[in-house]
């Protein structure tokens, strides 16, 4: 499993954690989603299948950016 790590501006209640996790666990291959509120910052597991791309436009969707 391969892990990727962001640090990000936008995340600013659990309303927004929620939405971030829930949109990544979409992505077909990702496997663990790990949002910290405090640091700003997101983890994500995922398989060789899936793009990284697609992981950054999927937060940046939310409504997150990515730094």
């Amino acid at each position: 499993m391969e892990k990727i790590h962001y640090c990000v501006s936008g995340l600013i209640n659990e309303d927004k954690k929620t939405q971030v996790k829930n949109a990544l666990n979409k992505i077909n291959g990702v496997n663990t989603v790990n949002v910290d509120l405090a640091r700003g910052s997101i983890e994500v597991g995922y398989n060789k299948k899936v793009d990284p791309t697609s992981i950054t436009n999927c937060i940046e969707h939310v409504g997150c950016k990515i730094h």
